[in-house]
């Protein structure tokens, strides 16, 4: 399955997030939406704009910001300004998921302290001795933290479930 459109920018999220449920049938994606959501889905580590949206996606998908579409573009012109992206379903990956949900709830829990340190972010989850254990530096904030990272942490809580709530 192919999937193309132009996402309402108000349910895009949650869209997306349909999607990637549903990642095995699909060939790949063209949308385009909010240019700060599409900004957010390609997001490296480190960026203010890197989160949950950004990490979530790019463990299933290659994000590829492919154009830039200008109010000017649309009657009436809408008040934002949009973006094409590519997402294409990832066949390999470098270190694969062994919990989705817990995979989900864990990037969900650390982003919602964005200001806190990672230790402080995922206590519940996992303690400091196991971040070192796959070094994962605890001090550390969440959105200085890769793809692959959070797939560790994931899969050393669902090795180590004494670590997990």
């Amino acid at each position: 399955m192919r999937l193309v459109g132009n996402l309402p920018y108000n349910i895009s999220t949650p869209i997306l997030f349909k999607a990637i449920d549903n990642i095995n049938n699909i060939q790949d994606m063209h949308f385009m939406l909010q240019k700060e959501v599409a900004q957010r889905i390609a997001a490296e580590p480190g960026s203010k704009i890197y989160g949950r949206l950004s990490i979530m996606v790019q463990y299933h998908c290659k994000a590829e910001l492919l154009l830039r579409v200008g109010p000017g573009s649309f009657t009436p012109p809408p008040k934002v300004d949009s973006a094409i992206i590519r997402l294409t379903p990832k066949t390999q990956h470098s270190i694969r998921v062994l919990n989705n949900k817990l995979f989900g709830d864990i990037v969900r829990t650390a982003f919602c302290g964005r200001r806190k340190t990672i230790h402080n972010s995922l206590k519940s989850y996992i303690t400091t001795e196991g971040l070192q254990f796959i070094s994962i530096d605890p001090k550390i904030r969440p959105e200085q933290l890769g793809v692959d990272e959070f797939v560790l942490i994931s899969n050393w809580c669902t090795n180590n479930n004494s670590f997990c709530p």
